[in-house]
């Protein structure tokens, strides 16, 4: 699973998603047109990981998550959350599943919440937390991991 990057996985969950979907048509909590309320957070979703990858572009420093820090960016968005891409990535996985309208996607969702929280973010914070020392504890002190 080291190998599976972030956006890797978040395709993967649409993957699994839709494909629970044609499997298990009859889970619907959701049809249309209200299914369509999902586009929004969806769209919504993508523009803060995109704009969260953005700031690191801008920045300069590396956004590949298995690969050293180079610097600790803490402005724009995140001085309200340590992880906007993956809080972006979430936001628009949840939108997915109110699109797909099937109680087995929030499954997926939260899933992916756990796995991003539990795996990649514990070990990007271990990595910081070396390379930034009492720099990175002030950050985690007033900016929380997700919202």
């Amino acid at each position: 699973m080291k190998k599976i990057i972030p956006p890797v996985l978040f395709v993967i969950c649409i993957a699994i998603m839709v494909g629970l979907r044609l499997v298990f048509p009859r889970m619907q909590f959701l049809t249309l047109p209200i299914d369509l309320i999902g586009i929004l957070p969806f769209i919504l979703g993508l523009g803060i990981a995109k704009h969260g990858s953005d700031i690191f572009e801008k920045t300069g420093t590396n956004i590949e998550t298995f690969n050293d820090p180079d610097i600790l960016v803490t402005d724009g968005l995140y001085q309200m959350s340590r992880n906007p891409m993956y809080l972006g990535f979430l936001i628009a996985l949840l939108g997915v599943a109110i699109i797909l309208g099937n109680f087995l996607s929030l499954v997926v969702v939260i899933g992916f919440f756990i796995v991003t929280d539990r795996w990649y973010i514990q070990f990007e914070e271990a990595a910081m937390s070396k390379k930034f020392g009492e720099q990175y504890a002030a950050y985690k002190l007033k900016t929380r991991r997700w919202l």
